[in-house]
Formats: C-alpha cells, sequence, structure tokens
C-alpha cells in the first residue's frame, strides 16, 4: 500500500564518492539540496489503458492493455489472451471504468508486431479513454481507494500506462519547500510504456531491444539546462524516465537542443552521463531496464551494496517503495 503522506516514505541516501550510506526520510532530501541546483520532473500523465471486451465473433472475454498511440485511432497494444487474437479479430470495448459511461467502442486488430504487440484501430478514440481503468503493475493487488494515487502531483500530459514511480514521493507542500530555497524545478515528457513490465531476458543486455517511447524537451527547459551545466550547477533528475528523455536531447546536439520524438536510449554500465548529476530513483525489479541504468550511473558494486542494505534494512521496493538519492 501506498505511505500516507506521499513525503514520509523512506529515503536512502548513496554518496558515489565516499560509499556512504544514510537513512532519512523523504522530506528530509531538502537537506540535500542547495542552492542553483536544478530538478528535472517527467510531467507524463497515467492514463486508463486497461480496457476489457469481447470477440465480435465468438464473444470470447479479452483485456486490452493500450501502450503507444500511433495515430488517430490507432494504438499499439497488448491482448490477453492475444494467441487467438489475429489480423482481422474485431472486439467490443464495454465499460470498466466504474464511471457508468454509455457507449461502446469497436476495436479491429489491423497488424502483429514483436512480443505479442498488437496493431489496433478503434472507432472512438475519445470514448475508448473513458472506458478504461488506470492499469496498476500486476505486483499491485489491493485495490486503491483513489486512483489518482497512482499519480504524480505534477502530472499534467496524458499518455502513459505506468507512472514514473521516483515522482510520487512529492507533495505539493515538498515542492513548494523546494522552489523557496532557490532550487529550479524543469518538467520533461517521457510517456511510460512496456519496458516498465518487461524483464530483460537475455543473458547479453545488448540483445534486449528496449521499447521506444514518445518524449519532449522543450526550447525553454533545454535553454535552462544547457545554462545550469555551463554555470556548474548540479541537474538532479527525478526518476530513470526522466534521465532517459534528458540524456536522449543531449545526444541529439550539443549544446542541449529542445528535442521531441522517439526515445529508445538504452543506458549499460559504461554510458557517458552528459546531463545527470544526482538521480532520484525507486528500488527497481531485478533485470529491468530501470536498474540497469541505475547502476550505470552509481556502478555495480556500489548498487550492490546499497540493495543489500535496503534488504536488511526493510524499505520497500517498486513503484509505492521508498526511494533513493544517489548524488
Amino acid at each position: 500500500m501506498p505511505m500516507e503522506p506521499r513525503d514520509q516514505s523512506r529515503l536512502m541516501v548513496l554518496n558515489r564518492c565516499d560509499g556512504s550510506i544514510g537513512h532519512r526520510r523523504f522530506f528530509n532530501i531538502v537537506d540535500y539540496l542547495q542552492d542553483g541546483d536544478v530538478l528535472v520532473f517527467n510531467d507524463s500523465r497515467v492514463i486508463p489503458a486497461r480496457l476489457s471486451g469481447r470477440k465480435v465473433d465468438g464473444g470470447g472475454r479479452i483485456e486490452v492493455l493500450l501502450l503507444r498511440r500511433l495515430d488517430a485511432n490507432v494504438w499499439e497494444a497488448l491482448v490477453k489472451p492475444g494467441k487467438r487474437v489475429g489480423i482481422g479479430t474485431r472486439i467490443e470495448i464495454a465499460d470498466i471504468s466504474g464511471n457508468g459511461q454509455e457507449g461502446k467502442v469497436l476495436a479491429e486488430v489491423t497488424g502483429l508486431k514483436d512480443d505479442g504487440i498488437k496493431v489496433m484501430n478503434f472507432t472512438d478514440e475519445d470514448l475508448l479513454l473513458k472506458l478504461g481503468k488506470i492499469p496498476l503493475p500486476p505486483y499491485i493487488r489491493t485495490p486503491l481507494a483513489n486512483h489518482e494515487r497512482y499519480q504524480t502531483v505534477y502530472a499534467t500530459i496524458d499518455g502513459s500506462v505506468a507512472a514514473p514511480t521516483a515522482g510520487l514521493h512529492f507533495t505539493p507542500q515538498l515542492l513548494n519547500q523546494i522552489k523557496e530555497k532557490g532550487i529550479s524545478c524543469l518538467f520533461v515528457t517521457l510517456h511510460v510504456s512496456l519496458d516498465t513490465f518487461r524483464p530483460v531476458r537475455e543473458d547479453d543486455p545488448l540483445k534486449h531491444t528496449i521499447y521506444r517511447e514518445y518524449g519532449v524537451v522543450s526550447y525553454e527547459v533545454a535553454r535552462e539546462l544547457s545554462r545550469a551545466k555551463t554555470e556548474g550547477r548540479r541537474v538532479i533528475c527525478v526518476g530513470t524516465t526522466t534521465v532517459r528523455i534528458v540524456e536522449a536531447a543531449a545526444q541529439a546536439g550539443s549544446p542541449l537542443q529542445p528535442f521531441e520524438g522517439w526515445v529508445d536510449l538504452f543506458i549499460l554500465p559504461g554510458y557517458e552521463f552528459r546531463i545527470t548529476d544526482a538521480l532520484i530513483t525507486n528500488f527497481h525489479l531485478p533485470r529491468s531496464t530501470l536498474l540497469m541504468l541505475v547502476t550505470a550511473f552509481a556502478g555495480k558494486e556500489l548498487i550492490s551494496g546499497a540493495y543489500e542494505t535496503a534488504i536488511a534494512e526493510k524499505y520497500r521496493f517498486y513503484s509505492f517503495g521508498d526511494a533513493m538519492l544517489i548524488i
């Protein structure tokens, strides 16, 4: 279950210079920030991407998880059970939102991709997103009384199928404290998708194909980040998704340029970070691309020790778990 208030979760502070580990509460993060620092947040908002329906021919029950919008009324999606859902299969989507929405949406599978992903055309996209539910991770088995708890308090841009969970610890009051201390808060967008759920199964991670996600870094944010780097001020990324979008933008041009497009940057140990000076993150699943990014940032030995400490100290892991600040 999520911690209430949000900023009461535990905070491990990991120092890359001396290897020290500190134990605080998340609201204490203000103590580790200084005037001139820049905090970068992912403002993507989780959409009601879990849908329920039945096959038009045969009536079999179908669950659909929207992954990525390709065009108006066209989405990539996962379908369960998916083995008998091929091109031409038509599905009638019903209301599972609990909001009593009227109307039905018809879907047709028009394409097949790797990993069981379907390309689907829908008759009414606007109604579609009123019929679904927020897709909670499978390890969250207790229904939430309020699905807004699985959104960051600053989420504004619809598009994710999972929350950028490092940001779930922030409250409006904590953000105000941070701003009052002279820390700049900037917002980028990366719509979280399939790789949040999908482990790396290959022994060689380089053989893993990371799922593309759509991201935006505005002109104003690119300018402010470039200025901070030039002036030697720290850029602190809130979450691995934020790291991926700012680092992808940095790869596209120097000095940092505005960016809008698909991101498939897979950050592994050995990667040279161009923008990120410190990182706020949760504790991640084994064999995940998220854990590999964190290991690339802090080093395998340091992260292995931190995770052993987290287990010994009974830190909570995953989406509604505790947090780590790596400085």
